[in-house]
């Protein structure tokens, strides 16, 4: 990595089960910046989704400070976002490491019954039985977001770019930004 890497702002996007949480934990614990999880925001008790106004409200407040690294590809709250990001983190892995990384990380959650954001848990029935299911998701945005992000990020010279297209990168990116910070 030849430039040093100074971003405080950071939004690190990719699709679902990319590595996006474990990567933004990683840079808030690095940068000593809150963490902020879109689904902790986006996601009420019982799967239910907040209101838009509501998310939109959350996201300002979550992201007023200094410094942040938010995970998450709402694009509903892009533009509150990427008028405040510096930096955009693109995990753009391959879809079988994607679907692996889903694989191995529902049946982790499933079989610890873990808790993720305001008392939901994930259950094996919502992800072999339905079409909201996040396998379902994954398969038809991955697609979709390797079109769409190129032209959005090109169009903001303004934000930093990285684009992380294996998981080796990602550690090797990773890695690259600890020594400088260090």
């Amino acid at each position: 990595m030849s430039d040093r890497f100074t971003a405080r702002r950071i939004n690190v996007v990719g699709t679902s089960a990319a590595g996006k949480t474990s990567m933004a934990a990683a840079l808030a614990t690095l940068l000593d910046v809150p963490h902020v999880e879109m689904d902790a925001l986006h996601w009420e008790p019982n799967w239910t989704e907040a209101p838009d106004d509501v998310l939109r409200d959350r996201v300002r407040a979550a992201i007023a400070g200094d410094g942040w690294v938010v995970d998450g590809n709402y694009a509903m709250v892009r533009d509150l976002l990427w008028e405040r990001v510096e930096a955009v983190v693109w995990l753009d892995l391959p879809l079988r490491t994607v679907l692996w990384r889903y694989l191995t990380r529902t049946i982790r959650r499933v079989g610890r019954r873990e808790e993720l954001w305001n008392g939901n848990r994930e259950r094996l029935s919502d992800h072999l039985f339905s079409r909201d299911s996040l396998l379902w998701w994954i398969l038809t945005t991955y697609r979709r977001r390797r079109r769409e992000y190129p032209p959005q990020l090109a169009a903001r010279p303004d934000i930093v770019t990285v684009r992380l297209r294996s998981g080796r990168a990602a550690d090797r990116w990773l890695a690259d930004v600890t020594r400088q910070l260090r």
